[in-house]
């Protein structure tokens, strides 16, 4: 999860969009909480939360016990950490929306032809959130589980996304996304990664090579609406130096492709995960 961004928009540090009169502070600021929770900072004192999030520590604190006593925060010591109910904001989305039933059928098809993994991904601010995903993988890597957010800019499914965007709000992107080196190949030059992204909308589809972490080569390619603009990405993903993006390209795309024509016209079939999906 992106913390840094979550703390900026509780704080109302950051630009963003017009907040309307009934705009909650407070519940954006317990949001912001449960988002600064991740892999990095699995537990954390009253003052690195509140670090975090870019409140000050009597806000923080306020938010936790909150939090706390609704069962979504726990403390050890002096050091907070997420509840397992936590879980329970993401089942309803997956269940509300369908995801078991319409994505992971095709997906878990995909896995069984080629094997390695593949997901779904839509993008969130400047980033792609993962909202279905199969695999056969056990490496040690980065985790394409459901839920997990990445920066677009170092992924498959991401890139796909962009290249989908408006010309303006591509160039909005670009103007302020700061991409940060994962990877010794990961590309953080901004005219390098405006290149990349337009010869993605060329082609229609993209590939990497570790970019988001070594030992990922990855396939994606868009999922389109009715109205064919990109709504979402799916992608095929294989070890680097057991798969090459060509042969991700020669032996999966046209597979890649037609699965991504079908869950779009599966999409359209259900209101709630269009609604989801489209923002």
């Amino acid at each position: 999860m992106n913390g840094g961004e979550a703390a900026q928009d509780a704080s109302g540090s950051a630009a963003g969009p017009e907040r309307p009169a009934e705009f909650v502070e407070a519940l954006a600021k317990g949001l912001a909480i449960l988002e600064c929770f991740d892999a990095s900072h699995a537990e954390m004192t009253l003052s690195e939360v509140a670090r975090r999030v870019g409140l000050s520590p009597a806000a923080a604190r306020r938010s936790l016990i909150t939090l706390q006593t609704l069962g979504y925060i726990g403390q050890k010591n002096k050091r907070f950490h997420l509840r397992p109910r936590v879980m329970t904001l993401g089942s309803a989305f997956y269940f509300a929306a369908r995801i078991d039933e319409v994505l992971q059928p095709d997906l878990r098809e995909l896995v069984r032809q080629f094997g390695d993994a593949s997901s779904v991904g839509t993008l969130e601010g400047q980033d792609v959130i993962y909202i279905a995903h199969n695999s056969v993988q056990r490496a040690r890597r980065a985790a394409a589980v459901v839920g997990a957010r990445y920066p677009a800019y170092a992924t498959s499914l991401g890139r796909v996304l962009l290249a989908g965007l408006p010309d303006t709000a591509l160039d909005a992107y670009i103007d302020t996304v700061r991409p940060e080196a994962l990877t010794s190949r990961t590309i953080t030059d901004p005219a390098e990664l405006r290149r990349e992204i337009l010869g993605v909308r060329e082609v229609g589809y993209a590939t990497t090579v570790d970019q988001l972490d070594y030992g990922i080569t990855a396939l994606a390619v868009p999922i389109r609406g009715p109205d064919g603009n990109t709504v979402a990405a799916l992608n095929t993903s294989g070890y680097t130096g057991m798969v090459t993006p060509q042969v991700l390209v020669d032996e999966r795309l046209p597979t890649l492709r037609a699965t991504a024509s079908r869950i779009g016209h599966m999409i359209h079939r259900y209101p709630i995960l269009q609604s989801v999906i489209g923002g």
